[in-house]
């Protein structure tokens, strides 16, 4: 995961203050160029963080996924890691078998549904 700072955290953080938005509300609240958003926003939601939402294909419009608030929890940690993705994904993610927003929820503090088959 290779994020361009400070823009991608910017859509990120503009997406949590006002929750689902098209690029050009994006770029009005950020003060980045249209342009750059929409070249941004294609990559935020190939790496999980911004979900494209209908109505329409076409629409436009976006909103923060569960990983992408985890991305804004560990946002300081960036720099300093060498895999972000994982960082934010959780300690093992994949030998779980939780989905991100799962780890991104565990993340945050938030309750887990406890699991019937430890009675």
């Amino acid at each position: 995961m290779k994020l361009r700072q400070p823009t991608d955290f910017l859509i990120l953080e503009a997406l949590e203050d006002t929750g689902r938005n098209v690029a050009t509300n994006l770029a009005a609240h950020t003060g980045k160029s249209r342009k750059n958003i929409n070249t941004r926003l294609p990559v935020l939601e190939d790496y999980g963080l911004v979900d494209k939402i209908g109505p329409a294909e076409r629409s436009g419009l976006y909103e923060i996924t569960s990983l992408g608030k985890a991305a804004m929890i560990y946002q300081d940690q960036y720099d300093e890691v060498d895999d972000f993705e994982a960082l934010i994904e959780g300690p093992n993610a994949s030998a779980l078998g939780q989905s991100p927003e799962a780890q991104a929820s565990f993340v945050r503090g938030e309750e887990q549904p406890e699991d019937d088959d430890d009675e």
